[in-house]
This record gives C-alpha cells, structure tokens and sequence, in this order.
C-alpha cells in the first residue's frame, strides 16, 4: 500500500462525507471535501510520479475514486434539483454503459484496455467544473452568472459524445477481436 494509494482511499472514505454534507444543506463543508478530494488526486498523483510509487492497484483506485465523487456529487444535486435531472441520467447512464461494455467485452473473452478518450477527459473536466461552480454558488450564497447553464449545456454535449465515441471504440474492438465476428451468438 503505497502512500498515493493511502491518499485515494482517503478520498473514497470523504464521499459519504460530502454526499451527507449535500443532503443536510451543509454546502461550505460540501464545497470543501470537493475541494479537499480535487487536491488530493493531485498530490497522489504527483507523489506517484515524482518518488515512483506508481502502482496497478492505484492504476484502477485512482479513477474509481474520482468517478465515485464525481457521480455521487451528480446524483444528489440532480436529487436537490440544483442540476437537470436529464444531465444526471445521462452522465449516470454513460458511466454504466462503459463498465457494462467492459464487462461484457472481459466475459466474452475479449477484454478491452480501459484508456480515456479526449472527449471523455475533456468531459470530466466540464463536469468538475459543473459541479465546482454549483457548491461554490451553494456554499457561498451567489451566482456566476451564465456560467452554470452553459457548463450544463457544455457537459450534456460532451457525456453525450463521449458516450457515442466509447460506442464506436467498443463496437470496433468487438468486431476486431470478438468470438468468431460480428455475427457471433445470434
């Protein structure tokens, strides 16, 4: 267990944290566990570069930890209506579909190597955004302004085309290296 390992599965133990701190309306808390987790996927992730203490186990917490907040974030300020309920399915939706066509792809002898796209990275950082600004508003009793329609409008435009371009991606691996082709199993 490495020391960046230690500080994600920190992380993961703050996401109940937060998820209560929304529900009870505590949004200065909320706002900082958000932050708090934000900085701390920086520092393992730097510790892991600069002392080598990169590892596979942290290769798969690292982003599980980041998704698990991120999605727990969603979900409750969806639940708050503080975000559109439409956005929260269709963020909820594309993360499901990605692990369902992993596992699928891992059961039918044909793994897939799980690496981010662009658009799902350039999506992630839409939704951190999203999710930012609306505790920093939250938390501080104020308004950006148009920032949070045009981050939502923004993150809708890029989880729906992350989730078509994993499609492709997906499809293509599958027709590559499935059993016997595209045709298998029907």
């Amino acid at each position: 267990m490495t020391v960046p390992n230690m500080i994600t599965v920190a992380r993961f133990l703050l996401v109940p944290a937060v998820v209560y701190w929304l529900l009870t309306g505590e949004w200065m808390m909320a706002f900082a566990g958000f932050v708090i987790a934000g900085i701390s996927d920086g520092v393992d992730g730097l510790i892991a570069r600069r002392f080598n203490q990169r590892s596979r186990l942290g290769s798969y917490l690292d982003p599980a930890a980041d998704k698990l907040l991120l999605v727990s974030v969603f979900v409750v300020l969806g639940v708050l209506g503080q975000l559109p309920l439409w956005l929260v399915v269709a963020a909820v939706s594309r993360d499901a579909l990605i692990v369902l066509a992993i596992f699928l792809s891992s059961l039918m002898g044909s793994p897939v190597e799980v690496r981010p796209l662009m658009v799902s990275k350039v999506n992630t950082a839409a939704q951190i955004a999203l999710a930012g600004v609306v505790l920093a508003e939250l938390a501080f009793a104020t308004t950006f302004g148009p920032m949070r329609p045009a981050l939502i409008i923004v993150s809708g435009i890029l989880t729906v085309a992350s989730a078509g371009a994993y499609l492709v991606t997906w499809s293509r691996h599958m027709n590559t290296h499935g059993e016997g082709g595209p045709q298998a199993g029907r």
